[in-house]
């Protein structure tokens, strides 16, 4: 699958999987929703104080894998490289990231405390595979 395709399901489908690496090698995973920024990468949000996110400071491999609303049916796996953007400058990002998932928030205003309180920031994996190409 090529990672234009995997992009374009993501956009419609956001609910998945983030595997990031823990500090003696084993896997984590986080429930995670995801869409996909105007420079076409993965974009999750997330608090800094979460394991995902020492993992990604750490060494920053990702693995997304994303599902239908329904679970079982079509997926896709995307593996690439995270950076992770802070406040302040995460703020619009993280407005453009829930406008793209959920939307218009009731009160702009209110989200952006939220974020602030919660201590919110972006993770952006940039693509470098995609699939799977075929079904078992």
């Amino acid at each position: 699958m090529d990672i234009a395709t995997a992009l374009e399901y993501v956009r419609s489908h956001h609910r998945g999987v983030l595997v990031t690496r823990r500090g003696d090698g084993g896997l984590q995973t986080s429930p995670i929703a995801a869409g996909v920024d105007d420079s076409g990468r993965l974009v999750i949000s997330s608090r800094e104080t979460a394991y995902k996110v020492r993992n990604l400071r750490r060494d920053p491999r990702a693995t997304v894998c994303m599902f239908t609303d329904r679970w079982y049916g079509d997926w896709v796996q995307i593996d690439g490289s995270a950076d992770i953007q802070w406040l302040p400058e995460a703020m619009e990002p993280l407005v453009a990231y829930y406008r793209g998932i959920a939307g218009e928030h009731p009160d702009w205003d209110d989200y952006r405390s939220a974020m602030e309180r919660d201590r919110r920031l972006l993770i952006r994996v940039t693509p470098e595979r995609a699939g799977p190409d075929r079904s078992g």
